[in-house]
């Protein structure tokens, strides 16, 4: 069932909502059930919904470019669908959990970011119904402009299922007769898959974003996590990720960068002469 379903509305769905969003300048309410952009507050021109399978992912791997919109005045949110609580070689999942959430707070403070933690458990998020109406209720309520989430292929199958889940639920939001106590959301403009050194397979560079900006930002943030600056892990987060930052400013013609790919959906370009 769960494979026909990510078939029926999982890649090409991701190209329709390309060409389906809103126009340039709308608005969307914002519901308060999530984030703090409620009451008489002017509601932002974009809201980012950055999806991550754990705390730590996105903030790693687009993490300068959430900065860079928050301080433009736009929204940005991200859920991480797990804290990434077993990947301490010294501590208890509980004891690094309640580690992980307070490091992704502060690091969320420190990029302009709401932070949202979902209800799942490292290594075992669930490929299934209840985590697509999850992740669509959450769209529902943060109403986002722009999603960004995980590249399809990964080493890590909480990421590659991160990613059949969001793409699914995108559609679920959008529809009427779904479960959930709120209103449908069709107002996403664009759906983006970041760089991660786990989710290689495939993944092409589309997108390049200049955050030479928000780049020292990003480096405060992405300290605050342990398995990012500390000896815990054999992977050398910090050095890879400011390095590839540097690499593809240079293929940017500015000093950092941050790229995404696409569905290729919707990199198709119908024209009548060339532009």
């Amino acid at each position: 069932m769960e494979v026909v379903m990510r078939m029926g509305y999982g890649m090409v769905w991701i190209g329709l909502l390309l060409l389906w969003g809103l126009p340039p300048g709308a608005a969307n309410a914002v519901d308060g059930g999530y984030g703090s952009g409620v009451g008489d507050d002017p509601v932002p021109a974009r809201t980012i919904l950055a999806i991550g399978a754990h705390a730590g992912d996105m903030e790693v791997s687009c993490g300068a470019v959430l900065a860079k919109h928050a301080a433009q005045g736009d929204r940005v949110v991200m859920l991480h669908l797990t804290p990434g609580e077993r990947g301490h070689p010294g501590m208890s999942p509980d004891a690094y959990a309640e580690q992980k959430r307070r490091e992704a707070k502060e690091a969320a403070e420190i990029l302009g970011a709401e932070v949202i933690f979902g209800p799942y458990q490292d290594a075992e998020i669930p490929d299934s119904e209840e985590a697509r109406l999850y992740v669509n209720d959450v769209i529902r309520q943060v109403k986002p402009t722009h999603i960004i989430t995980h590249w399809k292929n990964s080493i890590h199958r909480d990421h590659s299922t991160t990613w059949a889940i969001v793409t699914d639920a995108i559609l679920l939001a959008s529809l009427e007769g779904i479960d959930s106590s709120h209103p449908r959301h069709r107002g996403v403009r664009g759906v983006y898959f970041a760089e991660n050194w786990e989710d290689m397979e495939g993944y092409e560079p589309y997108l390049f974003v200049d955050v030479t900006e928000s780049f020292d930002t990003w480096r405060e943030a992405i300290s605050r996590y342990e398995f990012i600056v500390g000896d815990i892990s054999a992977f050398p987060y910090y050095d890879y990720y400011t390095s590839l930052a540097r690499v593809r400013g240079a293929l940017a013609r500015s000093t950092y960068a941050v790229t995404f790919n696409i569905s290729a959906f919707g990199k198709r370009r119908n024209l009548d002469l060339f532009p």
